[in-house]
């Protein structure tokens, strides 16, 4: 066996939202997919990434209404990615320095190709840690 990168820990099912889409769009494509973040963009561009926290956070705990709030209002600007040729522990050594749950993995000419995130590093380099089976869980719908 070869050595392990992130793109085979990375989730490779990216979901796109256009930054005009409302935070309620957002959460529901977010549980249809059973996925805990999407990318945003504005035109072809990446803009930020939102969270499931970040709905939380910036929106419900501000009592915002998320049916005329834009995920591009709330969404995290501050884009951190890692190629995914790179070692899980160096997306995890990235993680901490940037203070970031997720990384947005890329291919050499810089094309969004997934998502890393601090459970899929869990499950793969500590499957028994109490974090691997959080997210290993199936979810509570």
């Amino acid at each position: 066996m070869g050595t392990l990168t992130v793109r085979d820990v990375m989730t490779r099912q990216v979901v796109y939202l256009p930054a005009e889409t409302t935070v309620d769009e957002a959460a529901q494509a977010m549980r249809t997919a059973d996925i805990g973040d999407v990318v945003v963009t504005e035109g072809p561009a990446l803009a930020g990434i939102l969270t499931d926290r970040d709905i939380v956070v910036r929106a419900v705990a501000e009592r915002q209404d998320p049916g005329q709030m834009t995920v591009g209002s709330i969404a995290s600007t501050d884009l951190v990615m890692i190629q995914q040729d790179a070692s899980p522990q160096e997306a995890v050594r990235l993680m901490r320095e940037r203070a970031v749950r997720r990384l947005l993995v890329c291919d050499a000419d810089r094309q969004l190709v997934g998502v890393v995130s601090l459970g899929d590093l869990a499950m793969r380099l500590d499957p028994s840690s109490v974090l691997s089976d959080i997210s290993e869980a199936s979810p509570n719908n």
